[in-house]
């Protein structure tokens, strides 16, 4: 028997044997590569400043540790937790920014592969007044390197292009720890 995409795996030991690629800026490994979902396992330690549109559903199962994900919903922010032994389905859309602060926790993540023509969008928003600072939107085709190469090209601006247009606050960048402090302060 040759099953097109291969016989059960043994989903920790897979964890185990593929961990050095489960690091960031993205910190995620496909499992399953050339099927009709993307299902990846997503490792943690690592934190985001950017707010990901996606325009298909995803399914969240925290297998390990506990991870967030900072919402940005008409104007305003807002966080939902996932704790060990979550799951969660989120609908297409909901700009999300996941937040996995614990370094050895795991998250099972599937999402559809995207329909031809469909597009992801990731913004970056003021962490005082939630104002868009910087998008860029595109037709992803590897999660894993698409996601990176426009990290950097928001990283590369300069602090004038990171300047929030509404209340003159500089966006940190890459730098989660000043914006979260920032989002706290005028929370």
């Amino acid at each position: 028997m040759n099953p097109k995409y291969g016989l059960p795996k043994n989903l920790m030991g897979w964890v185990d044997a593929n961990r050095a690629s489960l690091k960031p800026p993205v910190n995620n490994a496909a499992l399953f590569p050339d099927g009709n979902y993307i299902i990846n396992m997503v490792g943690g330690g690592n934190t985001r400043t950017d707010f990901h549109d996606n325009p298909t559903e995803e399914i969240f199962y925290q297998i390990k540790g506990t991870a967030y994900l900072n919402i940005w919903d008409r104007g305003k922010f807002d966080r939902i937790d996932l704790k060990e032994g979550d799951v969660w389905l989120m609908e297409p859309h909901l700009q999300h920014s996941p937040q996995r602060p614990d370094p050895n926790g795991l998250c099972f993540l599937v999402e559809l592969k995207r329909p031809k023509a469909a597009i992801d969008t990731l913004n970056w928003y003021c962490p005082k007044c939630a104002t868009l600072v910087w998008g860029a939107s595109m037709e992803l085709q590897d999660l894993v390197a698409d996601l990176p190469r426009t990290y950097e090209v928001f990283y590369a601006l300069s602090d004038a292009e990171r300047t929030c247009k509404h209340c003159g606050t500089v966006h940190p960048g890459k730098d989660y720890a000043a914006w979260h402090a920032i989002r706290q302060a005028h929370a």
